[in-house]
């Protein structure tokens, strides 16, 4: 498809629609124009256009009970929630209540997922955050802030909740940006279906459950946490990195080359602490090589993986059960806590810029055979 077609399919989509079935009386009265009375009849009198807005009044019908309920049996919740109410709540956004207070003043506010969002927010970001601590002990620390947040943040709320096919039951209304408030679009009412619906697990079954939920949903996901660690200098984090863990001085070593004498060599360099080999890497020069050597050095470290037979959760402790945790007996599993690693090794001046301080200890090269 072109980009026009794309678009044109985009915007198709995040349009309301209303099946008539489901409507009381088709076409509805706001659609028509009021009789002309006596007065309005008179040349003299300035009349008002009557104007009919399909979209909007689409925008505010609820979706049908049919809908929700497939909804709910889709995703695994047709016999935890036992009317479509909670799930109608889940799907509307806070940014729907003014506009429905607008068209309809005299009518019953309905529920918002605003308390519901915040709540399944933070059993995600609980759940996320245990589950990389606890697979990938010595992953550095503004990486697992990513890791969690490509695995729960916004983004992936919203791509997950078009997956669940929630798009039809969204109601929303885009709202521009203030000084105060920042605009509410698409992609964020989108991303709280989710979150609500995490909290709508929690509330009505356990918080065990709630987490086996948020781990079909999201953590069952692969996330490519290779791209989301760089370093300034490989060389200098992997000599201090060996030297904090009591190794031998790390040592590069020339395993194969090819065109040496050619526009177009090829380097393949080791890097070694004693007899233990730390990475590999190659390119087109020998400090290309060794540079990216020690960078799979340190990746080998960082992004070690705890088997998943081993890996255990602090939330498996508590029971599957409603009610408080602290009150509630049987269900919970013996838990023995993992070793986390020791934090990473941060190198350079205090500031942000990562240069050395004048009375640090210079950068030395590995040892070449």
């Amino acid at each position: 498809m072109s980009h026009v077609q794309n678009r044109l399919a985009a915007t198709a989509s995040r349009i309301a629609s209303v099946s008539p079935a489901y409507l009381k009386s088709f076409p509805p009265k706001e659609a028509f124009a009021p009789k002309p009375s006596s007065s309005q009849s008179d040349p003299s009198v300035e009349q008002k256009p009557h104007f009919f807005d399909a979209e909007t009044w689409a925008s505010l019908q609820p979706p049908p009970p049919t809908s929700l309920t497939a909804f709910a049996y889709r995703i695994g919740l047709g016999k935890l929630v036992s009317s479509p109410d909670p799930i109608l709540q889940a799907c509307t956004h806070p940014s729907f209540l003014p506009l429905h207070q607008k068209h309809y003043p005299h009518h019953s506010r309905p529920a918002a997922n605003e308390r519901l969002a915040v709540l399944g927010n933070s059993l995600m970001g609980l759940f996320a955050t245990e589950y990389v601590n606890s697979t990938y002990p010595y992953l550095p620390t503004r990486v697992m802030k990513a890791a969690v947040s490509a695995y729960v943040g916004p983004t992936t709320c919203a791509t997950i909740a078009k997956e669940m096919g929630a798009t039809p039951l969204l109601r929303w209304n885009r709202v521009s940006n203030t000084p105060t408030r920042p605009a509410v679009l698409h992609q964020d009412a989108m991303s709280s279906i989710p979150r609500a619906l995490v909290a709508l697990v929690y509330q009505h079954s356990s918080l065990l459950t709630a987490r086996t939920f948020v781990h079909k949903f999201f953590l069952s996901r692969e996330i490519d946490l290779r791209n989301m660690i760089k370093f300034r200098d490989p060389k200098k984090a992997l000599l201090d990195t060996v030297a904090k863990f009591g190794r031998e001085r790390p040592v590069s070593r020339l395993l194969r080359e090819t065109g040496r004498l050619s526009n177009s060599p090829v380097y393949v360099v080791g890097v070694y602490s004693g007899a233990d080999k730390l990475g590999e890497g190659f390119g087109s020069s020998l400090k290309m090589a060794e540079f990216r050597a020690a960078e799979d050095a340190l990746l080998r470290l960082y992004l070690a993986r705890q088997p998943p037979h081993l890996v255990q959760l602090p939330t498996s402790t508590f029971p599957n059960k409603t009610g408080s945790i602290f009150k509630a007996q049987g269900g919970g599993s013996l838990y023995v806590p993992v070793q986390l690693g020791d934090a990473e090794i941060k190198y350079g001046a205090a500031d942000k810029t990562g240069l050395r301080s004048p009375g640090a200890r210079s950068v030395a090269s590995f040892e070449e055979d």
